[in-house]
């Protein structure tokens, strides 16, 4: 299995905070399926083991469901979330939010029985994007309920996390027991070059044999946007793309069980895959560290990235 897994966000929605290779690509649901079917195959087939979806991914998950019972592969790792519900309904423009979150136990157990069906290779259910402010850490209901499915089903229970407090949501998300087991096993977090506020936090879960997943690891595309003079030397140096250092990054000064890639087409997802195919130097990652953002300067900008 590669360091590297496959995210459905972009595969399974119209529109997403994502960057595509064109704006004009054919938004249709059918058109989407096929992509989605595409991808899924040559992520196998580049040795891509890890797919990580959610209902607030439109389509993703009846996709990412499809795919698997067409082949019935034996070592796949299937991950999904719950927590946000997808309310655009593939109306292109939408003007509302996309996704509208809800961290109640009645969302829990609506949402678990469409998940459930991607068992048994459903290996990972995950609180989508808990905060400090959504309550679901202190919510006995739903905490009890995830360490339910984690006895019955042999699931691992994951959390992800966004927003400038990801290290305070890891911390107190680490220490939650229920009948005196750790309840989390995986912590999917945003972490790149731009953001970088997390570090200790992980390296402590890794230290912990906790499985990290990392998201985001272009932050959203902006990596691509007016590049550092660094980013375009070590691209040059090692003959990769700009996304393939970003992820090296991640890979070299973190060392997590997984990188998400959010690619769309199977260009970017083989240009993705190239950082496996070299290593950054000490001094190299310690330069790319300088790079990063306060977190309220990060998370103030992405909250104003469009849809598209």
């Amino acid at each position: 299995m590669t360091k590297i897994g496959l995210g459905l966000a972009a595969l399974g929605r119209p529109e997403y905070i994502n960057i595509r290779d064109e704006n004009s690509v054919d938004k249709s649901i059918q058109a989407f399926k096929e992509n989605a079917m595409c991808m899924l195959n040559t992520a196998y087939d580049l040795g891509i083991r890890y797919f990580d979806t959610a209902p607030s991914y439109g389509k993703g998950e009846a996709f990412l469901q499809e795919w698997q019972n067409q082949h019935q592969y034996t070592d796949t790792l299937l991950a999904t979330k719950w927590g946000y519900t997808y309310v655009a309904n593939w109306k292109i423009g939408y003007k509302g939010p996309h996704e509208i979150k809800e961290h109640s136990i009645d969302k829990l157990l609506e949402q678990w029985q469409v998940s459930k069906n991607l068992l048994p290779a459903l290996k990972v259910y995950q609180i989508h994007s808990a905060t400090l402010e959504s309550g679901v850490l202190e919510n006995q209901k739903v905490l009890k309920k995830l360490a339910l499915l984690k006895k019955e089903t042999g699931l691992l229970i994951g959390i992800t996390s966004s927003g400038p407090h990801q290290d305070l949501i890891l911390k107190e998300a680490a220490e939650i027991k229920i009948g005196g087991v750790y309840l989390f096993d995986v912590f999917q977090v945003t972490y790149n070059v731009l953001s970088q506020n997390t570090f200790d936090v992980l390296k402590q879960l890794i230290q912990e044999n906790k499985k990290v997943v990392i998201k985001e690891c272009l932050a959203n595309g902006r990596v691509f946007q007016n590049p550092s003079e660094l980013i375009c030397k070590l691209a040059r140096k090692y003959n990769v793309g700009i996304d393939a250092i970003a992820f090296r990054f991640v890979i070299d000064s973190l060392n997590p069980a997984i990188v998400l890639s959010g690619a769309f087409s199977e260009k970017q997802l083989k240009e993705n895959l190239k950082a496996l195919d070299f290593s950054l130097t000490e001094e190299e990652i310690n330069a790319l560290k300088s790079l990063t953002l306060t977190p309220k300067e990060y998370w103030s900008k992405r909250k104003t990235l469009a849809w598209n």
